[in-house]
């Protein structure tokens, strides 16, 4: 692990932690590293449990983002999976850590409903973040497995944190993007959010809604009928 951090603090950019902050990312135990940049790591590493733990703890933000994309999710444990999450403190590597390695573990489905109904605000985001990358990553499964995130997308839909109504609205748009029946399930459920007497609520209904019926999403969604 030691050999990968010196690699990663080799390559900070100060300048790049500053621009970051921008966009929410705390500066603390930040080194600047892209995305892309952490991809080629990973790629050369190949998977690695071990690894991923261990730069898990290291806490510094980069490490774990290339841990989720280093770990085998054939090895993570429901354990791991919790310690992880509570552990999240910035929204880019709770959405790496849902679309790199959790999505793709036997928990998914489960994690989103449980998570998406606690009270941490990156808890819960990654609730709705697993709900929207699941919808996108896993073709196989069918419509009933995203009908059933419907009541936690209403119910979360009042959150006005802004990590949190973002990740719901993500949710909601990626589950209307999959195919035709769900983009009209998803269109009907946002119209009802659209009622709430919720600031956020009406933000997360008309953003979705808007999306859900351009052209774009429509030609998709016919074709993928």
């Amino acid at each position: 692990m030691e050999p990968v951090l010196r690699e990663m603090r080799s390559m900070a950019d100060p300048r790049a932690v500053e621009g970051m902050a921008r966009f929410g990312i705390s500066s603390e135990g930040t080194l600047g590293l892209s995305v892309p940049t952490l991809r080629s790591m990973a790629r050369r590493l190949g998977r690695n449990h071990g690894l991923a733990l261990g730069l898990w703890e290291s806490g510094v933000h980069e490490a774990r983002i290339l841990a989720a994309m280093v770990d085998d999710p054939k090895l993570v444990t429901e354990s791991q999976m919790e310690r992880w999450v509570r552990g999240l403190d910035s929204w880019d590597v709770c959405d790496g850590c849902c679309s790199e390695l959790f999505d793709k573990t036997p928990f998914a489905y489960a994690k989103a409903v449980e998570w998406s109904g606690r009270r941490e605000e990156f808890v819960r985001r990654a609730g709705y973040a697993l709900m929207a990358v699941l919808a996108v990553h896993d073709k196989k499964v069918p419509d009933s497995s995203f009908l059933r995130f419907f009541p936690e997308i209403e119910r979360g839909a009042t959150d006005q944190r802004n990590f949190v109504k973002k990740a719901v609205n993500w949710a909601l748009r990626a589950i209307g993007k999959r195919n035709l029946k769900l983009n009209r399930e998803a269109i009907r459920l946002g119209r009802r959010i659209s009622k709430i007497d919720s600031p956020s609520a009406r933000w997360v209904a008309s953003d979705a809604i808007r999306e859900l019926e351009s052209q774009a999403v429509q030609r998709k969604v016919r074709r993928s009928s």
